[in-house]
């Protein structure tokens, strides 16, 4: 399975340049935030797959338009396939204002969503706009990482976490680190492909969760009659 993923700034090639060369073979699309939403419509549109986005801290435009054709998925655990895949968008709170969260608001989100996770039997992917505190995030109090997301990762072990927030002009940028969690985190800043293969999930409706199994088998029984 082909994913690609966006965050923080829109790639030129994947939008004034658009070639259908660069998205081929993309079997879905997941934002981490602070992108605008027509460039999502666009993507959605021209490759015809779907698109997954939390929210960034600077999404307030999502309010009065938000990216048609795309699916939000913060605060739930969307299967695409088999491939559970969890939002928690949003930032560090750093001033008044939407989308920001204080450590002790986050871990409410986690709260909340956590009999969802039990449900599932866990997650394969953690898509977030802000990063584990200590793991790919800054000093500065806008671009700190969250505590709670570390905690999330040692209790699931999911296969990934995609998180942005973090630009490359930054200076200190790394695509790709390896969490004690053994989860892979990948900074989507602008773009990037991630090939996600089929030992790294479960099968569709094979969570190992007999309520949740039973669910997905009585859904497609009857999306075949």
């Amino acid at each position: 399975m082909k994913l690609l993923l966006i965050a923080d700034e829109e790639n030129r090639a994947l939008w004034d340049y658009y070639d259908p060369e660069r998205t081929k073979g993309v079997d879905l699309i997941i934002s981490c935030g602070d992108l605008n939403p027509d460039y999502l419509q666009f993507l959605v549109t021209m490759t015809n797959c779907p698109l997954l986005y939390v929210r960034g801290n600077h999404d307030g435009i999502y309010d009065r338009n938000p990216p048609l054709g795309c699916i939000p998925i913060d605060d739930r655990i969307y299967d695409f396939h088999g491939l559970r895949i969890l939002g928690l968008g949003g930032s560090m709170r750093y001033r008044p204002g939407a989308d920001m969260y204080t450590e002790a608001e986050m871990k409410r989100r986690i709260r909340r969503v956590g009999s969802r996770i039990a449900l599932m039997n866990g997650f394969d992917i953690l898509v977030t706009h802000a990063p584990a505190r200590g793991y790919g995030d800054l000093e500065d109090l806008p671009h700190q990482g969250f505590d709670c997301f570390n905690e999330l990762l040692m209790k699931w072990h999911p296969s990934y976490m995609c998180y942005g927030h973090v630009h490359k002009g930054y200076g200190d940028f790394t695509r790709d680190l390896e969490h004690p969690s053994g989860t892979k985190l990948i900074n989507a800043w602008s773009s990037h492909c991630l090939e996600i293969r089929e030992d790294e999930h479960p099968a569709h409706g094979k969570t190992g969760s007999a309520l949740y199994d039973l669910y997905i088998s009585l859904n497609l029984h009857f999306s075949q009659e």
